[in-house]
């Protein structure tokens, strides 16, 4: 059996020349220097150092050279892959390197910032309307009084003229509490406090009373069993119904803009005399009934619109509350805070304001 023959000398397969490797080994080197991310070194290894790249398929033919020629083959192969396993190696450390500081650049976090995890909340319509109205009457010279939910029966109907007999004692309107002997009773106007104050000053008085309400009422979009009231009383020599005009038109004017009057409509009530329903000139119209040539909604076409009550004050409440009759006048007026604002704000339905929907809230902010 005849040995292998040493002498035989084939010719190098062509991926196997040194111009060929060296060429697959200076085109890996120059796309990995060129990779600007690691998006793209992964690109260039697939594409150089990877199972279909130029230097692994000429280490595959490695095997079909005689024994002889293996040796050369195999170190020129071999250095060219280390120098491309290298660089790879080399430039991988420094495009993580640069990840990370743009990753702490970009991601960096001033805690020293206000932070919005926490959504921003509104204070509610009522609470700022009710502090408005009181701001327009404290720039007036007025002050702002206040008085309890639960008031004596005296004080919220016997000391304002409502006699025994006046329906509004009723249970159709007023929540009594218990026991009856008590006599106490959820307020139902927020009159009480205007003879509160009555009896613990003299005149000259001018006091604003914006508050809470109660009566039995059925509760739905115009009505609510407990709702908002603003009162006014003034006390003072020389008090007139022209003083009243004068004070609800500049109250008017503040809540709804320049050119909105008031006008009386003779009415009655027990706590003044004479008495008078205040109607508002309608807001939208502005007292022509139409707008762009349709009925006014909001007036429904009469060009007014009902706000409130008002008077002066009948002598026999200032007498009860220690008032010089023979010296003193005054003038009282009470509107609805709920309907104000409805009225103001375009709110369609009275429940809105009590049902507690943040959503409704926060529309209004923190002003009115």
């Amino acid at each position: 059996m005849s040995g292998p023959n040493t002498d035989y000398d084939p010719v190098e397969v062509s991926t196997l020349q040194p111009e060929q490797v060296e060429a697959a080994r200076e085109a890996a080197l120059a796309a990995i220097a060129a990779a600007g991310d690691l998006d793209e070194l992964k690109s260039a290894r697939l594409e150089h150092a990877g199972d279909r790249s130029p230097l692994a398929l000429a280490n595959r033919e490695i095997g079909a050279l005689p024994p002889q020629a293996r040796k050369e083959a195999g170190q020129r192969v071999g250095q060219a892959r280390g120098a491309v396993g290298q660089a790879l190696a080399r430039r991988q450390a420094e495009l993580e390197a640069e990840h990370e500081e743009r990753m702490l650049a970009d991601e960096t976090v001033d805690v020293t910032l206000p932070t919005d995890r926490q959504p921003t909340g509104a204070r509610h319509p009522i609470t700022t309307g009710s502090e408005l109205i009181a701001d327009i009457f404290v720039a007036m010279g007025w002050e702002v009084a206040e008085g309890p939910v639960v008031e004596a029966e005296w004080l919220n109907f016997d000391a304002l003229n409502l006699g025994p007999d006046h329906p509004a004692r009723t249970m159709q309107d007023t929540f009594w509490t218990d026991p009856g002997d008590d006599h106490l009773v959820l307020r139902t106007h927020t009159s009480p406090v205007q003879a509160r104050t009555m009896l613990d000053r003299e005149p000259p008085i001018y006091v604003v009373c914006p508050g809470r309400v109660f009566r039995t009422d059925e509760y739905d979009a115009t009505h609510s069993p407990v709702f908002h009231q603003v009162e006014g009383l003034a006390v003072d020599e020389g008090i007139t119904m022209a003083h009243l005009k004068g004070t609800l038109d500049h109250f008017a004017t503040a809540m709804f803009g320049e050119g909105i009057t008031t006008r009386f409509r003779p009415s009655y009530f027990p706590f003044t005399e004479p008495s008078a329903e205040v109607d508002l000139v309608c807001f939208v119209c502005r007292g022509a009934t139409t707008v762009d040539g349709q009925t006014c909604r909001t007036c429904k076409g009469e060009g007014w619109i009902e706000w409130g009550g008002c008077g002066v004050v009948n002598p026999r409440v200032l007498r009860a509350c220690g008032v010089d009759t023979d010296r003193y006048t005054g003038f009282a007026f009470g509107m609805g805070i709920d309907r104000t604002l409805m009225f103001r704000q375009g709110i369609t339905d009275m429940r809105d304001l009590f049902e507690g929907d943040v959503r409704f809230t926060t529309t209004f902010g923190n002003e009115l």
